[in-house]
């Protein structure tokens, strides 16, 4: 019956968890960029009650007798699926068709990837900078922030599928001048760390950045166009449900139990 307790309460903190999970998840159905999280579990280790077991005429059986301690979050993932493109008509509003992470600098110099293009031009003291919503640095390919040249104006400059910067010419089409928004990709994009603000670092799991550019990668950037969450409203509130009932069933385990010890302290009174 102890064994019911603890097992019961293992079930109803990895169930919690699973909510949190859940609640994040439907917290950030509008978040730009932002990619669903899914709760996994494992059991726990198994207690051998018996190595073998017999029949009622004490022949032996194949299986023995052993009993479950529970279950544990084991990890939470992350859904890199392909949000859906929300039109914005900004001109440096950037949706990611395929893999990839923008890649900016953060205030203490180290480099941050994310999905959100929500970018704007900003003016600093080299000129017009491509910067996200907090003010840092897009970067380019090399890792150096994306700015325009001398001698071009914002309202003339865009940005092809392909990230370069691009400016009509004196003969009237548009040309590119020498500067291409950067892109990484990882061999496990799993294993990036979350830092806030639909940002992401890279860890020991997710390896080192693959740094290229959107054509290289066969992704492309698609202008006035923001990629949403990859949320499915209908799919949490049904694993909201089932993780609900699931932290419920737990709670019957353990109040069941504690009837049992209940009456098993009456009979030795």
């Amino acid at each position: 019956m102890m064994r019911a307790l603890w097992t019961g309460a293992s079930g109803m903190i990895a169930q919690q968890t699973n909510v949190d999970t859940i609640g994040n998840n439907l917290a950030n159905v509008n978040t730009t960029g932002y990619k669903a999280e899914t709760a996994e579990f494992k059991s726990l280790l198994y207690q051998t009650v018996q190595d073998t077991s017999t029949d009622s005429e004490g022949k032996f059986k194949p299986l023995g007798v052993q009993v479950g301690l529970g279950v544990k979050n084991s990890a939470i993932s992350t859904n890199f699926n392909q949000g859906s493109m929300l039109a914005t008509g900004m001109d440096f509003d950037f949706a990611i068709e395929g893999e990839g992470f923008f890649m900016v600098r953060l205030d203490d110099g180290s480099t941050a990837y994310t999905r959100n293009g929500n970018f704007t031009m900003s003016i600093g003291t080299d000129g017009h900078t491509l910067t996200n919503g907090d003010g840092n640095p897009v970067l380019d390919a090399n890792q150096n922030p994306v700015i325009i040249p001398e001698g071009y104006k914002v309202a003339d400059v865009s940005i092809d599928a392909y990230g370069n910067l691009v400016a009509k010419g004196e003969d009237g089409n548009m040309h590119t001048i020498g500067v291409q928004v950067g892109m990484a990709t990882f061999n496990n994009p799993g294993g990036l760390s979350k830092i806030g603000n639909s940002n992401y670092v890279q860890t020991g799991a997710s390896g080192e950045p693959i740094i290229s550019t959107p054509d290289a990668i066969g992704s492309k950037m698609k202008s006035g166009y923001l990629e949403g969450s990859n949320v499915q409203v209908v799919d949490e509130m049904v694993n909201l449900i089932v993780a609900q009932r699931a932290y419920e069933f737990n709670s019957k385990v353990i109040n069941a139990s504690d009837q049992m010890l209940q009456q098993a302290n009456n009979l030795r009174s």
